[in-house]
């Protein structure tokens, strides 16, 4: 063909206003100006997604990993930092059904990018407190003077004593009021967590679905799994990096760190939480960048060029921008998808299999948030950790198993080619025994520590009920203590004390950061015959064999976590196809709606109400008011804790069980439907054969009949 036709032809193609013309003469008379996209472009999408999905999984992991750091930074029970985790989910909740929905038929990557934007600035924002609050202040009776003797015990008998010491001038007082107010900056840790929320809401829906719209069917779980393992990668880096900065005392930096007297297995201490916050804002920050890059869609492999799976084969978004314009205006176009949210959103809810799947994720999402939230301090507190070790053990070994998992699941589904059915059965399957093997963590428990007057007898000889809790007893009776007070003592006698002072010590050392404490009445009290009456600053270690069932919790926990993660994969692409095409971002959208709001908002609340009712000793601001707790009780927060991830976690098992059964009912429904169909089509096609016979026949007898019926005539 000449150029004068080829000219001639792109011409009538642009003018043409046939929706069907137009495509077809681009495919068979291509301009030589036109941009052919780069066919390398979705895995470009799918690395700087999956860098995305790394940065907030990795700030996601960070504040998990720094929950007992805010908590005794601002001193705030678990019910008030269960609010703080749950902020992100507040503000996904503000924006995620519009931008799912409306996001669909608009620049996914720019608003992706412009949602990573918004997340870093939230996660810089919760470091900012640590900079206009006063240092930490902890509970102590040491002084940096090495050389300075204090006596704990501090009676009207002993007039020498500095008192000042014990019993603060009502100057003193005031002020440490005006600086409690700075707790109140919890608020901002607030704020910048829901921003972070916020910018976090486009990623998922429009990620997920742009991948789904433009990989083939054979590729997608594949992909999808791909992201998802690297979103578990994540919270490794984040549980490490928690890790490394609970080492670092909190104000690192600001004050000297030789006159710090407690040590990072000292339950009052608090590491520099704020640390990561900056780091993980800033790889928000620069996860944004390829996305601005992108472009709106990208072709689509041949595989799937006749499909009607894909959401971009909708009504929505089937037509080009040039098509669209030319027949309605933009506002039209939003008026439209306006009026189709009512009746996209029936649809969705009204489809048996999508509802019951939606029910059942958001109650194990509860089971599953409530557990990762308060897991590092369930490692604390019933197994006497470091928060440090415990957040290393967390990402070093438990979050790796959750990423194998959700990757064996996408080459399940790959390599074998799963149905939906089949997804359904693998999705209940892993529920059902990870569950059962989660039920054998209730035996692997530590006792409750020796204290005195709260879990045992200031003799050490029993147990002590709710009603016979004291920490005042003879043997302290002449001390001035303060029961608001918790620096905790380990006696020589193997039981811990709420402080010196409740032991009724009278001479206290201290070399380096190590404090001892001599003449301790309490402990001389409870063993009579070494009378050995010494004691060192900090709690006892559990030695109850709790080392070891440490170890057993931790590959219980492995198993676990593995068998739970690989449902993952297939859940998604049982929630992808279950729905029509042209609603599979919405879906996700609603998805993630449900998720956020019934889950990842109430279940770190509620969890954190219940464990503080296992509380044993608070602690108290210097108003007056409550602050964080001090000491939990093992057996109650242990089966709080576990009793209620299991519980939910089997009603989720019941849901699933309705998916399964309500999928195979469908199936069954439409394979007769279809047998049904195919019968009367093909009896249909059978008496159109009849019909064609006897004409058939009746013609060839036409000669014969006709001319004798002429005849006569």
């Amino acid at each position: 063909m000449d150029s004068s036709s080829r000219e001639n032809m792109q011409l009538f193609c642009k003018t043409s206003v046939h929706p069907v013309e137009r495509p077809s003469c681009k495919s068979e008379y291509p301009s030589s100006s036109e941009k052919q996209p780069c066919c390398g472009e979705l895995k470009v999408f799918l690395g700087a997604l999956s860098f995305v999905y790394f940065a907030k999984a990795l700030a996601e992991g960070y504040l998990k990993s720094t929950i007992t750091q805010i908590e005794r930074r601002f001193d705030i029970p678990s019910s008030l930092v269960g609010v703080i985790d749950g902020s992100f989910e507040i503000g996904n909740l503000l924006v995620i059904t519009f931008v799912s929905y409306f996001g669909a038929r608009l620049h996914r990557p720019k608003l992706i990018g412009g949602g990573c934007l918004v997340m870093g600035v939230g996660t810089v924002l919760v470091a900012v407190p640590q900079f206009f609050m006063e240092r930490y202040r902890y509970e102590t009776y040491s002084f940096s003077n090495s050389t300075f003797n204090l006596s704990p015990c501090l009676s009207a008998s002993n007039p020498e004593l500095p008192i000042s010491v014990m019993e603060k001038s009502q100057s003193q007082k005031h002020n440490e009021c005006e600086t409690d107010a700075s707790s109140s900056m919890w608020v901002y840790v607030f704020l910048g967590n829901l921003l972070r929320g916020i910018g976090e809401s486009p990623i998922q829906p429009l990620g997920i679905a742009y991948l789904d719209d433009f990989a083939s069917e054979d590729s997608a779980a594949f992909y999808i799994g791909c992201v998802q393992t690297v979103a578990i990668i994540g919270p490794i880096f984040g549980f490490l990096l928690g890790s490394l900065c609970a080492k670092l005392y909190v104000d690192i930096g600001f004050v000297s760190l030789d006159h710090i007297t407690i040590t990072p297995k000292d339950p009052q201490w608090v590491g520099a939480w704020w640390l990561g916050y900056i780091i993980a804002g800033v790889l928000s920050l620069l996860a944004a960048v390829p996305f601005w890059c992108l472009p709106k869609s990208l072709p689509r492999p041949r595989s799937r060029e006749g499909s009607s799976s894909s959401s971009e084969k909708s009504k929505f978004i089937m037509n080009d921008d040039t098509d669209f314009q030319a027949s309605q205006g933009e506002k039209t176009k939003i008026m439209e998808m306006v009026k189709e949210f009512l009746p996209s959103l029936r649809s969705l809810l009204g489809n048996p299999v999508y509802f019951l799947y939606l029910c059942a994720s958001t109650v194990q999402f509860n089971s599953l948030f409530g557990m990762v939230t308060y897991k590092a301090k369930y490692i604390e507190q019933q197994y006497g950790q470091s928060s440090s070790k415990a957040n290393f053990v967390i990402g070093l070994i438990n979050i790796p198993a959750v990423a194998l998992g959700i990757f064996s699941g996408g080459i399940i589904m790959k390599k074998f080619r799963v149905g939906v059915c089949g997804a359904a059965k693998l999705y209940l399957g892993s529920a059902v025994f990870g569950y059962l093997l989660f039920l054998s963590l209730f035996s692997l428990g530590c006792e409750n520590s020796d204290v005195a007057g709260l879990t045992v007898s200031y003799e050490g000889t029993k147990p002590v009920s709710y009603h016979e809790r004291a920490l005042f007893s003879d043997c302290n009776s002449r001390c001035k203590c303060s029961e608001t007070k918790w620096d905790p003592m380990c006696g020589e006698n193997g039981i811990t004390y709420a402080s010196a002072c409740f032991a009724g010590c009278q001479i206290s050392t201290r070399t380096g950061k190590t404090t001892i404490f001599y003449n301790c009445t309490c402990v001389g009290t409870s063993t009579p015959q070494s009378g050995n009456s010494s004691g060192m600053g900090g709690r006892c270690h559990k030695d109850n064999g709790c080392p070891q069932m440490f170890l057993y919790f931790i590959v219980i926990s492995v198993i676990t976590s593995y068998t739970l993660s690989l449902g993952g994969i297939p859940g998604y692409i049982l929630l992808l196809r279950c729905i029509k095409p042209q609603l599979k971002s919405f879906a996700l959208g609603i998805y993630t709606l449900a998720i956020r709001v019934l889950a990842g908002i109430p279940a770190p609340v509620y969890f954190g109400v219940l464990i503080d009712t296992s509380c044993l000793q608070w602690g108290f601001k210097p108003c007056g008011s409550r602050g964080s707790c001090r000491l939990y009780d093992s057996n109650a927060f242990r089966h709080i804790y576990l009793g209620l991830t299991v519980i939910l976690g089997t009603m989720s098992i019941f849901l699933s069980i309705a998916v399964l059964l309500t999928l195979k009912k469908n199936c069954v429904s439409k394979h007769r439907s279809f047998r049904t169909k195919r019968e009367r089509t093909m009896n249909k096609s059978s008496t159109k054969v009849k019909k064609e016979n006897c004409a058939t026949s009746d013609h060839s007898l036409q000669p014969s009949y006709w001319p004798g019926k002429e005849t006569q005539l």
